[in-house]
């Protein structure tokens, strides 16, 4: 079990943002939520030790923790009120915290409980040690077409998953994928998350890079802008960028539209194949998540992917202080 050295809730709220001035957070003042997968378990910020700061947001941070009872290493996301109310998306961090917390796949990060205080909310995740596909692309530029193609297979399953529940994730790319040790996918960040009972949905969310022409239209979207945005993650493992990206932003919104690009020579058939199947502009001629899954390439080159990241595992992500 990795040491995650000691902190006491006012560094918490230093580390999270030092221009704050609000008040002590003890458990005297914490106003909690039980799990409902245990509903004699309350939390309180004096239940976990703080380590180091993970990622800091517009709303707060992400800390590694510990909890002092079950020594489980967790995320634990720290949002203050103030913040949210400032920029009216309450209801967007309702959403996601109901949305992550019912979902429960392996290769989704799992949302362990969640709780509040005066100041702030308190989110406690599932820590995936690999860090975040991001880094990892940043690192080795490309990736190797055996590890693309797992990836590609674990998020096709997941959303495959969401997709059947009715949640669209809205917003996949690097930054929101992590990793487990063994280099497993772990989707994250449901912030754009949205349960969508009927079949089309308007609201414009997620990465410039990573939008549909749908939504960049104006038009309705539903869950095929998940698929779209597999393909363009496939691209950007294998080239080292995305289909879409240019120096300027009305370059990039007219490449979407017209959904032209070039994959370069490089990139074997196999996976220029299921970009291209998957990059399509019109919604409905987008392969669904089932023929990802069946994709030749895939199946071959996961298969591989998975005996080869059984001898190796992905470098973990210290959760020292």
């Amino acid at each position: 079990m990795p040491e995650v050295e000691t902190a006491n809730a006012n560094q918490v709220q230093s580390q999270s943002d030092n221009s704050k001035n609000s008040g002590k957070c003890t458990a005297n003042s914490a106003v909690v939520k039980p799990d409902s997968r245990n509903v004699s378990r309350t939390w309180v910020i004096d239940d976990f030790d703080i380590g180091r700061p993970l990622g800091k947001g517009k709303f707060g941070s992400v800390f590694v923790a510990r909890s002092k009872e079950e020594k489980i290493v967790v995320a634990l996301k720290v949002l203050f009120k103030d913040q949210i109310e400032k920029h009216n998306v309450k209801h967007q961090v309702k959403r996601e915290i109901e949305i992550q917390y019912h979902l429960m796949h392996p290769n989704i990060l799992r949302c362990k409980g969640y709780f509040h205080d005066q100041q702030r909310v308190y989110i406690i995740l599932e820590f995936a040690d690999g860090g975040e596909l991001y880094n990892r692309l940043k690192k080795k530029g490309r990736l190797e077409e055996p590890e693309a193609a797992k990836y590609v297979r674990q998020l096709a399953d997941a959303l495959s998953y969401c997709h059947a529940k009715k949640v669209i994730h809205r917003d996949i790319k690097p930054e929101n994928i992590l990793l487990d040790r063994k280099g497993n996918v772990k989707i994250a960040d449901f912030g754009w998350a949205v349960v969508s009972s009927h079949s089309r949905r308007e609201t414009i969310c997620g990465t410039l890079d990573y939008l549909p022409p749908e939504m960049i239209c104006g038009g309705t979207h539903d869950h095929t802008v998940d698929n779209w945005a597999i393909g363009i993650l496939l691209h950007e493992m294998l080239v080292g960028r995305p289909p879409f990206e240019f120096p300027d932003q009305n370059q990039t919104l007219a490449a979407i539209k017209t959904c032209r690009f070039i994959i370069p020579k490089f990139v074997s058939d196999g996976p220029s194949d299921l970009i291209r199947r998957l990059v399509v502009k019109e919604p409905c001629m987008r392969l669904p998540l089932s023929g990802v899954l069946a994709h030749p390439w895939v199946v071959s080159m996961s298969n591989l992917a998975s005996s080869e990241m059984n001898r190796h595992t992905v470098p973990r992500q210290n959760s020292d202080q």
